[in-house]
């Protein structure tokens, strides 16, 4: 595949994942901060937790400590990416999710897609590995998407909201 080619790929693949970023923003967009901390489903988790999993275990941990190799101790700052501590409000969660987002952008923009992670956490996954960007951006857009759905999922059952509206 020629430069060109690599190119148009890896736009097609960030626009899959911006769509997907925006419908997690969207979808939790005007909830109260009781409706973001309300849990909704028997495992408890809230729609602010999601979001800060959303921004560190998956946008902060995939692009920049598994891709790129950062290694700082920001990583030890939180044992639980789904716990929000109740003294940090819902728009706080949401702006770490947007600044996550466009710090992976810049790790998206400087990677070959046929790079190899500079960390795999082998201790964490085992014998199941990342080959290389172009895999870890297909997990990253799978696992941002399924999470998309789990949001909508709660807020329709919130307020009946619902991002996708089919005419019937």
């Amino acid at each position: 595949m020629d430069a060109d080619a690599h190119s148009d790929e890896k736009a097609v693949l960030l626009e899959y994942l911006d769509g997907q970023r925006e419908h997690v923003l969207g979808i939790v967009e005007g909830l109260s901060e009781e409706d973001m901390r309300q849990a909704v489903l028997p495992s408890g988790w809230n729609c602010v937790g999601l979001v800060q999993h959303l921004a560190l275990d998956v946008e902060r941990w995939w692009f920049w400590r598994v891709m790129a190799g950062e290694t700082d101790e920001s990583w030890s700052e939180v044992e639980d990416g789904w716990q929000v501590s109740p003294d940090t409000p819902a728009y706080e969660v949401l702006e770490l999710y947007r600044r996550e987002c466009e710090r992976a952008t810049s790790v998206i923009a400087e990677t070959s897609l046929d790079a190899a992670p500079a960390w795999w956490p082998q201790e964490v996954f085992g014998e199941w590995r990342l080959d290389n960007f172009r895999q870890l951006m297909m997990h990253v857009i799978t696992e941002t998407a399924t999470h998309a759905g789990h949001l909508d999922a709660v807020r329709e059952l919130i307020d009946g909201r619902t991002w996708l509206v089919l005419d019937g």
